[in-house]
């Protein structure tokens, strides 16, 4: 059993478990339910736009702690300062030591650019939980899912007003995706079920991708000559969180990375 077969069998049992003392009208009912979701794809399309989906990430199943310092309000505001396309905030607590506290808390304080909440969606419960706690993008993992899954989950963020960031690791993954006309599609570099970071991955994937897509990189960019090297092979958005998190001054991190980009 791989650790992503431990953390999708765990996650099951979690929403389960919450769906049974959560009602969905009450969700509908919290006050972020009736926000207008902030627009990833625009984001990213803009042409002053950084191209940088900075991430808030205490902890990961591979690397252990990586900042349990910092607060999500000062990183937060330093992303912002940064002028970061977007945010991507984890809400997994168990493997992760993320809280849908952290996306509130961070909406608060956000009130211009998208937020990506990034989890491992097994329940259309939980698109509609992101939409009531201000989340604007959701994370869609091919891998975890099957393409009947990933069709009626993007059917119903769309419906909700949401955007979707599939994320892919393999072809097969990407066969998985019914017509990838003008969706947003993350490549991630670091194989799920291994852990392991290959870069060069993206860019073989990237080639059997439309141009009418968005392309997200993922995962193990700690180099700005990465991004300028990745947008020759047509990548819009860059997500990056363990680059500027194991600072002691994500924000500041962040900021001077892009600094060095442009």
């Amino acid at each position: 059993m791989t650790i992503l077969d431990k953390i999708i069998a765990f996650k099951k049992k979690e929403v389960a478990k919450i769906k049974a003392e959560v009602s969905v009208k009450k969700l509908v009912e919290s006050p972020n339910f009736k926000n207008t979701s902030f627009s990833l794809k625009k984001s990213l399309l803009d042409p002053y736009s950084t191209g940088i989906i900075a991430e808030f990430k205490r902890q990961s199943p591979s690397k252990g702690i990586i900042n349990d310092k910092v607060s999500i309000s000062e990183v937060t505001e330093g992303y912002l300062e940064a002028n970061v396309a977007a945010q991507s905030i984890l809400t997994d607590t168990s493997f992760f030591g993320g809280t849908i506290a952290d996306l509130l808390e961070a909406r608060i304080i956000n009130q211009q650019k998208p937020i990506l909440r990034k989890d491992f969606i097994v329940d259309g419960f939980q698109i509609v939980e992101a939409k009531a706690i201000g989340a604007d993008v959701i994370l869609l993992i091919a891998t975890c899912l099957t393409s009947e899954e990933l069709k009626n989950y993007g059917q119903l963020a769309k419906d909700l007003g949401l955007e979707v960031l599939y994320e892919v690791h393999t072809q097969e993954d990407l066969d998985k995706i019914s017509d990838l006309d003008d969706k947003i599609i993350g490549i991630n570099n670091r194989n799920l079920k291994t852990f392991e970071v290959d870069l060069e991955h993206s860019i073989k994937l990237a080639s059997q991708i439309p141009d009418s897509t968005i392309k997200v990189s993922e995962s193990g960019i700690s180099d700005p000559r990465i991004i300028t090297g990745l947008k020759e092979y047509g990548f819009q958005g860059f997500l990056i969180g363990e680059n500027f998190m194991k600072t002691e001054n994500p924000g500041l991190a962040c900021q001077e990375f892009i600094s060095q980009i442009r």
